[in-house]
């Protein structure tokens, strides 16, 4: 059975934006924390489509009542994704990213985390941004802080929770974890959000609560207060979307080791400066988390191939010197319409399908 990880390994690469692996095993290492080789071989068996328990067994060829319970678990630990409709439940395989990774709420400790940065950095950063198609994409908090309105839904981060019924808030991953190795930052915890399914998902499995929309909206506001990056999923019909830091998330810090980060997040705005009011204060430095603003002849002056159109600089400029600019035409990039979508599409740029 020593080799089952590896095959589990071989099949999340092929899911999502990959899961590589390494000269130094680590992706090994955190499968077999996370995963028994019975786990592992059931994920083998799972495909990414919702199924019933019944469907599974009659696919595979197993007993319906002896794989219903493993199921369950596997999906209460975060190791598939669950949608219950009154009394069917249905599960499906993930990836390891946007998926397995982001349950792991109640089962990160300072081991895995550990071990999760180091594959960070050998070889799963990488990946995220290695296509087309971003697993995440940054928008404006809302429309007022944008030149030319109205902006698409898609891109109002406020819009978003208008547009959803059920909502749920969590922590996130990314924070937890660097909390649990002594380090990260001292942004707001609980700040992401999940919507239908997902929300029920989060709630169930005990990493997240059920919150109405003035609260989900009020819990923006302090996010972008603290400086946070509003990104939800890449799709124009979303089920999360989480508030990142430079510092801690693991998206911003692989679009951060990017040449062109504008280009990689997909970002349909830019921030502009108007030099005659800038009066040099340097407070629009600490809230890019792109590195993508500096003083010159004290004044500030944008770097725009990393400039990634999240907006924090527009809302704290006292002087109103900042303003989020929609890029020309021919240079917008549409969202996938679905989360299946998206994936489809980077599939096909991994040359997977």
């Amino acid at each position: 059975m020593s080799d089952i990880f590896e095959q589990l390994r071989a099949r999340l690469d092929d899911m999502g934006p990959g899961y590589p692996a390494t000269e130094s095993g680590v992706e090994i290492r955190i499968l077999k924390k996370l995963f028994s080789p019975e786990d592992a071989q059931m994920f083998l068996n799972m495909m990414p489509m919702l199924e019933t328990p019944a469907a599974v067994a009659q696919r595979t060829g197993q007993d319906e009542a002896a794989i219903a319970p493993q199921l369950e678990d596997m999906a209460f630990r975060g190791l598939l994704f669950r949608q219950k409709k009154g009394e069917m439940s249905r599960y499906a395989a993930i990836p390891f990213v946007v998926g397995i990774y982001e349950f792991q709420l109640n089962t990160v400790d300072r081991e895995l985390a550990e071990d999760l940065e180091e594959y960070f950095h050998e070889a799963l950063g990488k990946s995220f941004q290695a296509t087309d198609t971003p697993v995440l994409r940054s928008i404006p908090i809302n429309a007022e802080i944008a030149m030319e309105s109205p902006i698409a839904s898609y891109e109002d981060a406020m819009a978003i929770i208008d547009s959803h019924t059920r909502i749920a808030v969590a922590p996130c991953i990314c924070r937890t974890a660097a909390q649990k190795m002594d380090k990260g930052c001292d942004k707001p915890l609980e700040a992401c959000f999940m919507f239908g399914s997902h929300a029920n998902y989060y709630v169930d499995n005990n990493m997240g609560r059920f919150i109405d929309k003035e609260e989900a909206r009020q819990i923006i506001r302090e996010n972008e207060k603290a400086g946070l990056v509003m990104q939800p999923f890449n799709s124009q019909h979303v089920g999360g979307m989480c508030s990142c830091c430079g510092d801690c998330c693991g998206m911003l810090r692989s679009l951060k080791m990017q040449d062109n980060p504008a280009e990689a997040v997909k970002s349909n705005y830019f921030a502009s400066i108007d030099s005659d009011l800038c009066t040099g204060c340097e407070v629009c430095l600490d809230r890019c988390q792109m590195d993508a603003i500096e003083i010159i002849d004290e004044k500030a002056v944008v770097t725009l191939k990393r400039c990634i159109g999240c907006g924090l600089c527009v809302t704290t400029c006292d002087m109103e010197a900042f303003t989020l600019v929609k890029k020309s035409e021919e240079s917008l990039y549409l969202p996938p319409q679905s989360g299946m979508e998206t994936y489809i599409r980077i599939a096909q740029s991994r040359g997977k399908i």
